[in-house]
């Protein structure tokens, strides 16, 4: 978000919302998580695991910065695929920085390039060019995959990091720095994120969906809180559906004897009692949707579009 001039006091600190671009399944929210340090987006080896705009915020004496972590750029399929990809792309209007994030343990493929051609026509930002999983690539390819990447768009600097590792991320966040614009906090320096209670629950528990189930529930699953209870103090009760849209799907969520859903509950209650600092009671509940991702009351109702 673009800033007038700031006032003396303000020059010598730094503030501004940096956008983390790519296909999916590079590492976006990774590498986010490891900036802020905390845990602000969930992530999972399934491509497209973030469906929305989530905002974390790292506070240190001489900048706030705001990395807006977004849905994987590719060719939609499905009006849930068309609201996530324009929900990413609108980003780029309205950010100091860009960050493109690659696969640098591989060649570049066609939606690198997309990307790459959509940064050079549409943000008027610096953009740095950040190739992820560089730990995973071969010493005998460095060179031909590195050039590879650095033709994808015009870039202002550009790192090889592991966002899992943390190999360079220090290094990549110096660049960001670097290239803020002078200005005040925009948030609390105490805020991590932008993302109510209420809406990470239901992301943590969508993403034990995806870590424990496979084949196609992935892309068909989504979760809606129902209700969020508090009778005590350091007590949160909370009644949360995952919609699936398919009868077989259902099948699978639950599992045998009700076990899958099980796990699921059990693993998502730790994540989220680490999140609020308290103990949680998590009833789950899990119902068929048909064709939800093609619908814009759906998305709408599940908050995936405005």
């Amino acid at each position: 978000m673009k800033h007038a001039d700031p006032p003396e006091i303000f020059r010598q600190h730094k503030a501004g919302f940096v956008a983390v671009v790519g296909k999916p399944n590079v590492g976006k929210s990774t590498l986010v998580n490891k900036l802020v340090g905390e845990k602000i987006a969930i992530v999972s080896p399934k491509p497209q695991t973030t469906r929305r705009i989530v905002r974390g915020i790292l506070t240190r004496p001489e900048a706030q910065i705001i990395f807006v972590d977004t849905p994987g750029i590719t060719t939609p399929h499905q009006q849930l695929g068309k609201v996530m990809v324009e929900a990413a792309t609108n980003v780029l209007d309205d950010v100091d920085l860009v960050i493109f994030l690659t696969d640098g343990a591989r060649m570049p493929d066609d939606d690198d390039t997309r990307i790459g051609k959509l940064l050079n026509s549409r943000t008027r930002a610096p953009v740095l060019l950040a190739l992820n999983k560089t730990d995973l690539l071969k010493p005998d390819f460095v060179k031909d995959v590195t050039e590879a990447h650095w033709q994808l768009t015009r870039h202002a600097d550009w790192m090889r990091i592991s966002a899992t590792r943390g190999d360079n991320c220090d290094k990549l966040l110096g660049q960001i720095i670097e290239r803020l614009p002078a200005g005040p906090e925009f948030y609390p320096a105490d805020q991590i994120t932008d993302q109510n209670l209420q809406a990470m629950a239901a992301e943590l528990i969508r993403e034990q969906v995806l870590l424990q189930t496979r084949q196609e529930i992935p892309h068909a699953v989504a979760v809606a809180i129902e209700s969020w209870e508090e009778p005590r103090e350091n007590l949160t009760r909370i009644t949360a559906t995952i919609y699936v849209e398919r009868d077989s799907q259902k099948g699978i969520v639950i599992g045998a004897r009700g076990a899958m859903l099980k796990q699921i509950g059990q693993n998502a209650r730790a994540e989220i009692e680490a999140w609020v600092g308290h103990q949680i009671y998590l009833e789950l509940w899990v119902k068929v949707w048909e064709n939800w991702r093609e619908r814009e009351t759906s998305l709408r109702r599940l908050g995936l579009t405005g």
